[in-house]
């Protein structure tokens, strides 16, 4: 649908944050207006950030979705320009980070391919043994400090990205990071000695 003709259908007096306001309580007739009066800045600021020409219409798409998620969030009153474009900025570096992860991931994967630099097989007999005393440890702790470890340490999220994740404040998420961490050193140095 053209804006003009979502605009007919709401009327021009809604704010961005009327429009927010009833996205977050499951009305989403607003959306594409939102889309259609910030899409393109979105857009903008995606690109200065460093987004690719490539990846940038996923990543303004994957903005709004954010906003979908997490309009019931926004605080009444608030400009919500700013607030979008923060949404827009938390998708690009979780972007940037799955891209570094996937060449990380690649990187290795070559490694593993070339023959030259493959470990001698002790040393690989010695990572897999480690690979195994690491999963036993991790399946030792609670599920809430694992989800915690598993989110920060193992998939990169932020705190702040684990605490939407899990609907915890972030002081909780660090709290469980820190005891998840201690259990996992003391149980991998018992298994050592």
């Amino acid at each position: 649908m053209k804006q003009a003709a979502r605009e007919l259908l709401l009327p021009r007096s809604l704010t961005d944050a009327d429009l927010v306001a009833a996205i977050g309580t499951g009305d989403l007739s607003g959306l594409g207006v939102l889309f259609d009066r910030h899409g393109s800045d979105v857009r903008r600021l995606l690109l200065r950030l460093g987004a690719g020409q490539v990846d940038v219409d996923d990543l303004v798409q994957q903005t709004f979705l954010d906003l979908l998620r997490s309009a019931h969030r926004f605080r009444q009153g608030a400009p919500v320009r700013p607030w979008l474009f923060g949404l827009a900025a938390m998708v690009r570096r979780r972007h940037r980070r799955a891209l570094r992860r996937m060449i990380d991931h690649l990187r290795v994967w070559a490694l593993e391919q070339d023959d030259s630099h493959a470990p001698p097989p002790s040393e690989a007999v010695e990572r897999s043994a480690f690979a195994r005393r690491a999963q036993r440890a991790l399946e030792g702790l609670s599920a809430k400090k694992r989800e915690a470890f598993v989110l920060v340490v193992l998939e990169g999220l932020s705190g702040e990205e684990a605490a939407a994740a899990l609907d915890i404040p972030v002081m909780t998420v660090w709290t469980r990071l820190h005891y998840a961490r201690a259990e996992l050193r003391d149980a991998l140095a018992s298994e050592n000695a």
